[in-house]
C-alpha cells in the first residue's frame, strides 16, 4: 500500500511479537534507506515507520485474513488508479 503495509506472518512462541516487529521495522528501514536513499550510516535519530503496529492471532480463520489482503490490495490498485482521472 502507499502508507502502510499488510503482512500475515507466522511467529514461533518462543519469540515475542514486539522483538519480531521491532526486527522487520529496523532491517526494512536500513535497507530502504541504503537501497533508495544512497544511505551508508546509521540513522540514529531518524525515523521511517510509525512507532505503533496492530497485531492478531489468526488462528484457523487464515484463508479468510489472507484473502482480506489480497482484496485490500485490489482496491487500493483500482482508487489509485480512479484518482488519475480527478
Amino acid at each position: 500500500m502507499v502508507d502502510h503495509i499488510h503482512m500475515l506472518i507466522t511467529i514461533p512462541p518462543k519469540y515475542a511479537v514486539s522483538q519480531v516487529i521491532g526486527y522487520l521495522k529496523g532491517k526494512s528501514t536500513i535497507h530502504i534507506a541504503r537501497t533508495f536513499g544512497g544511505r551508508q550510516k546509521n540513522f540514529t535519530g531518524e525515523h521511517f515507520w510509525a512507532r505503533g503496529y496492530y497485531v492478531s492471532t489468526v488462528g484457523i480463520d487464515e484463508a479468510v485474513i489472507r484473502r482480506y489482503i489480497q482484496q485490500q490490495e485490489d482496491e487500493d490498485r483500482c482508487l489509485d488508479q480512479l484518482r488519475l482521472f480527478d
